[in-house]
């Protein structure tokens, strides 16, 4: 297969650059000049197969990923510290995967992931209450009532969630919207509430096919912030439903005799959002005032409360987390020997060792005979 140069070379640029090395760093690494470098990133010198081999083992990289098509997909990113801003590190988490499924898909695997139908981006709060109620629907769970364990509605209905551990300086989640299906890659850093927020606010992303984060270099700041407010109401809305607060907090507020920390910590525990997403949700509903809010804002749970509260401590999402049936899938692959057991490993993102894989029955004498 052929590449034209400058095409290899800002493939060799970005694959620097997501791996947030400079051209002084990557250049020592590989035992090349800074300036050689500087001339294959632009194209004027070529790279010889050893250069690339060393540049793809400095950057993390599978060499095929240098000649390869980049995904054509809409990618958006929950990105708090800079909507709509890139993130190096989980684009490059969630671009991976999605090479990954999509091979999967095509090797044969039954990994069949439906066209996911686009809707409107919501224009205001009242639409993103009525895209939640949409999306409940569409995941088959009821309309009210705690959303637990998310990552198995959103898997069935074609959405293939992955957690990785990216470190508290990366975006918060991203997904990429294929022509069937999507993915999406959660930042295990995060605390259990945030993660499942982070989960629903890039399902929000996947219904209305948002492609903001390609444009975002050209998009007002402004307009980036409305539209990730919207998104982040619909988060809100989908894991804490309307009609449930409007009935549970009165009722857990004078249950707690009066107490707003008990009653924060028994309705988070529940339905399992960390406290900074509850005192957005109870304000936005007009059940709390600022004052309130800041209180709840300020609720930790701690042992005590676990234990005299008898809440249920749930992890869900947790790093190295995949979606049952792309697990499934390449299972099926390895165990019909379509691909190796490094590839099996490779595809499984080292969250498997060989102990883990299923045990391949011994081949008989007339079996191998045919493959000879």
């Amino acid at each position: 297969m052929t590449i034209d140069v400058r095409v290899l070379g800002q493939r060799i640029a970005d694959a620097r650059l997501r791996a947030g090395l400079t051209q002084a760093q990557l250049a020592a690494e590989v035992s090349l000049d800074r300036s050689a470098l500087a001339k294959i990133e632009i194209g004027d010198r070529r790279v010889t197969a050893l250069e690339l081999s060393r540049i793809s083992a400095a950057v993390d990289e599978r060499l095929e990923w240098f000649f390869q098509e980049v995904p054509q997909a809409i990618a958006s990113h929950r990105n708090l510290l800079d909507p709509g801003g890139a993130s190096p590190a989980i684009d490059r988490a969630v671009e991976r995967r999605v090479r990954e499924v999509e091979f999967v898909a095509s090797a044969g695997s039954g990994l069949d992931l439906p066209v996911l139908e686009s809707r409107e981006m919501p224009a205001n709060a009242e639409a993103a209450e009525e895209l939640a109620a949409e999306a409940r629907a569409l995941l088959d769970v009821p309309a009210d009532g705690p959303l637990h364990m998310l990552e198995r509605y959103v898997s069935k209905a074609g959405i293939l969630p992955f957690v990785v551990d990216l470190g508290p300086d990366s975006a918060d989640a991203a997904s990429i919207l294929l022509e069937r299906g999507a993915v999406v890659v959660v930042n295990g850093s995060l605390k259990v509430g945030r993660r499942r927020l982070s989960l629903a606010h890039e399902l929000g992303h996947v219904l209305v096919a948002d492609e903001y984060s390609v444009d975002w270099r050209v998009a007002s700041e402004d307009s980036v912030a409305r539209r990730e407010g919207r998104i982040d109401r619909f988060a809100r809305a989908l894991l804490l439903p309307a009609k449930d607060l409007h009935a549970r907090w009165p009722r857990e507020a004078e249950g707690s005799d009066g107490e707003l920390r008990t009653a924060a910590v028994r309705l988070g525990s529940e339905y399992r959002v960390d406290m900074a997403t509850l005192a957005r949700r109870l304000q936005e509903l007009d059940l709390v005032g600022p004052s309130d809010a800041a209180a709840v804002r300020a609720v930790r749970t701690v042992r005590a409360d676990i234990e005299e509260l008898n809440l249920v401590v749930a992890d869900e999402l947790p790093v190295d987390h995949m979606a049952r049936e792309y697990i499934a899938a390449v299972l099926r692959l390895y165990r019909s020997e379509l691909i190796s057991q490094a590839r099996t490993l490779e595809l499984l993102f080292g969250a498997w060792t060989v102990a883990d894989l299923p045990i391949l029955p011994m081949r008989s004498a007339e079996e191998i005979w045919q493959y000879v």
